[in-house]
């Protein structure tokens, strides 16, 4: 009984990247917190391997990835991605015992075209750093969000996005939006959907929620991406991009509390469901 399972789907098709140890180092406390109980995990190479889990996990966690959401489509690991979220539906449907899912960055955009409840789309231009996320209506009664701001920050590596949501599909779902994009004035562009809670089991999110310090200073100090900011947004973003994820009330804040929290409630849910049913 006191056993869970996490399985990590790996998106990143085989490239280098510092989203998966974020998520191995989260995993690792919530081992930590749960000292009681036997939790686990496994790594999936998705894109790259074609390797998926089947329904003996408890958790999934579907990393973010580079390139096109649509580079997969008519693949064999797509069909078996998308053959999992449907299998998982289907179980969560008629078990009382859940499945948990948590969707990051291209995943979320997976997400959106497997359920279709949003346009998913290039964006105008590639965004890269810590933004401001901003709460809606569902978003500030999201448990995941309780301990954070309005707005809250984020670490947003993104050359596509979701806009456009179709709200009679998300009400079939009984999905709600949480969270969106954050206001710019200066500029004539529909603010992307940030944040999808599908269910009480499963939940999207557009950004990395499970970056830290280490992770974004590890990308701003490359010199080709300290280039592609200054270039954007000049030398003073880039800066204050450095002070952003060294503030302990910004990106930590995030990381500490978003993907951990979907955890802690994630466990406790699946152990009291256990409880009930013996």
């Amino acid at each position: 009984m006191n056993e869970i399972k996490i399985a990590i789907l790996d998106l990143y098709n085989g490239e280098e990247n510092q989203g998966i140890r974020c998520i191995k180092d989260i995993i690792k406390e919530t081992i930590d917190r749960f000292s009681e109980i036997n939790v686990s995990y496994n790594l999936f190479d998705v894109r790259a391997k074609n390797e998926i889990p089947g329904l003996d996990y408890d958790i999934y966690i579907s990393s973010g990835g580079p390139g096109s959401p649509f580079e997969g489509k008519g693949s064999h690991w797509e069909k078996m991605y998308f053959g999992l979220l449907s299998n998982i539906d289907f179980h969560n449907e008629r078990e009382d015992e859940k499945k948990f899912v948590f969707f990051i960055c291209h995943s979320f955009q997976l997400m959106a075209r497997h359920y279709n409840f949003a346009k998913v789309t290039t964006r105008h231009s590639p965004s890269f750093g810590i933004m401001e996320v901003n709460k809606v209506s569902n978003g500030f009664a999201e448990p995941l969000f309780q301990k954070l701001d309005d707005p809250f920050y984020g670490a947003d590596f993104r050359e596509y996005q979701v806009i456009q949501p179709r709200f009679d599909v998300l009400n079939r779902l009984g999905a709600r939006i949480i969270a969106i994009e954050k206001e710019r004035t200066h500029v004539n562009y529909e603010r992307a959907i940030m944040g999808i809670r599908i269910s009480e089991e499963s939940v999207g999110l557009q950004f990395h929620p499970e970056a830290d310090p280490a992770s974004m200073l590890y990308h701003l100090h490359k010199p080709e991406r300290k280039e592609q900011v200054v270039k954007k947004y000049g030398e003073k973003k880039y800066y204050d991009m450095i002070k952003l994820a060294e503030d302990p009330n910004a990106l930590l804040r995030t990381r500490n509390n978003v993907l951990p929290e979907f955890l802690n409630i994630s466990i406790r849910k699946i152990i009291s469901e256990r409880v009930v049913c013996q």
